[in-house]
């Protein structure tokens, strides 16, 4: 087990370590001897390697998901006024990302059953400002895109996938993110693949992709590396202005080695949510995800539902593991809860997401997560 910086707090058994390799550390390593260190070949191979893992026509890595969700949604033409649909429960980065673009996130109700966006509330906030429709691949299952689709058809709506616990999440042998106008993934620290931080747009659309290859660096028209192969490096136009989201090689060397073994590390979660699967069943009142056999999950998380007649409470199950050096978490709070978002939903619109933020909550995976581990999560919920 690795160095466990909350060690001093009592914990035992961490919600998640990344899965740092010596061929990790030896890429790196190599990395830092080059002399350009940001928009270089490893960034190249990076999304080269991503394009031919996901099927995608086009990758452009970027600084985080919270940045891959911004430009995609100003490379779609997304602005002041417009509207765009996301689920209540989600992180706050989807609203960030449309609130950045001066457009207002239309926090939807989801199905309690599965955590997707109810497509009966989807039609329901589709107004004449509505442009586009945030759906979530949340906890790494693939969500109810093609009824999304549909609806986005229906009402010339783009679609833009947030895929950031979707690396390994097919759909009739298409990878998440590839379904709609863009599919934005994450590889902050906790994701299936990391590169401590990091993000990634994928598109079959060129003009997408130049865009966000564009205003990810300042909105520059041309590329470090064509600046410096021809003319004049300092002359180049910026059309539209843009942000400093680029990936540095350091970080894109880390994606290169994580994602050669992504089909391990899906295998990997996969087992470990299996042995849960296999000794948490027919607990009263505790509902479990019901995903081992499904080939097309990458068992991000694995987040169950504590209800009655379950003798504790989500939160009172949740101390009863911190009190026993257990990390849980809950992913997330709904975003109507947070001050800053308020007034972008109605508690009657947003029913189902207040009664299940109540019930979930996460037990701890990660590729190499013990038995010892997971018989401890197990002994605490099978004691109660």
């Amino acid at each position: 087990m690795k160095k466990n910086v909350l060690k001093k707090s009592g914990t035992k058994f961490p919600a998640y370590e990344p899965w740092i390799s010596n061929e990790d550390k030896k890429i790196v390593h190599e990395t830092l001897k080059q002399t350009m260190l940001t928009l270089g070949p490893k960034l190249e191979k990076f999304e080269n390697d991503f394009c031919k893992y996901s099927k995608a026509k086009y990758a452009v890595a970027v600084s985080n998901c919270t940045a891959a969700l911004h430009l995609s949604l100003m490379a779609l033409g997304i602005g002041k006024d417009d509207e765009v649909i996301i689920p209540d429960l989600t992180f706050v980065a989807d609203a960030n990302a449309v609130l950045a673009c001066n457009a207002k996130p239309i926090l939807t109700d989801i199905n309690k059953e599965n955590f997707f966006l109810s497509i009966s509330n989807i039609k329901k906030n589709i107004t004449k400002k509505t442009k586009a429709i945030i759906p979530v691949h949340i906890y790494g299952q693939v969500c109810n895109i093609d009824e999304i689709l549909d609806v986005a058809k229906d009402n010339n709506l783009k679609v833009i996938e947030d895929c950031a616990h979707a690396v390994g999440t097919f759909h009739e042998s298409k990878h998440a993110g590839t379904m709609g106008n863009t599919g934005c993934f994450s590889f902050y620290p906790t994701k299936n693949i990391t590169t401590a931080e990091g993000g990634m747009v994928i598109t079959n659309s060129k003009r997408i992709a130049e865009k966000v290859r564009q205003l990810r660096s300042h909105g520059m028209t041309r590329s470090l590396k064509s600046r410096y192969s021809s003319g004049y490096p300092w002359v180049f136009d910026i059309v539209e202005p843009g942000y400093n989201y680029r990936l540095d090689e350091i970080r894109a060397s880390l994606g290169i080695t994580q994602l050669k073994r992504i089909k391990k590390i899906n295998e990997l979660r996969k087992k470990a949510s299996a042995y849960y699967y296999k000794n948490l069943q027919n607990i009263s009142g505790i509902i479990l995800p019901d995903m081992v056999n499904d080939k097309s999950h990458s068992y991000h998380l694995y987040t169950i539902r504590v209800t009655k007649p379950f003798k504790l409470s989500r939160n009172q199950l949740y101390k009863k593991f911190k009190d026993n050096g257990i990390t849980t978490t809950v992913y997330w709070m709904p975003i109507h809860k947070y001050t800053a978002y308020r007034k972008f939903a109605k508690k009657s619109n947003v029913i189902n997401t207040t009664k299940t933020y109540d019930e979930i909550l996460g037990l701890p995976l990660f590729p190499n997560i013990t038995k010892k581990h997971q018989d401890a999560v197990i002994k605490i919920i099978k004691s109660v």
